[in-house]
């Protein structure tokens, strides 16, 4: 019995249940870790939130200015400006 003979069955048990299973498992963990925010991702997510919030802040502001100062600006069209 020559080598090939004797890993000929170990082989195919091997290509058959153990590598699609090994692939199935390997993308998967790669599809999980994927998904996860790494640290510099969710720094940078924190700063963006905070920079929305002060943006809403100013927005808020002006238009406060803007309603002391001409209380019809939201109703006036582009050409009565």
């Amino acid at each position: 019995m020559n080598f090939f003979e004797f890993m000929f069955v170990p082989m195919i048990v091997f290509l058959t249940i153990v590598v699609p299973i090994w692939i199935t498992l390997h993308y998967r963990s790669l599809n999980n870790s994927s998904r996860a925010l790494s640290d510099d991702d969710r720094e940078a997510l924190e700063e963006m939130l905070e920079t929305v919030d002060r943006m809403t802040d100013r927005i808020v502001n002006l238009e406060a200015i803007l309603d002391a100062d001409r209380p019809n600006w939201r109703n006036q069209k582009e050409g009565d400006r």
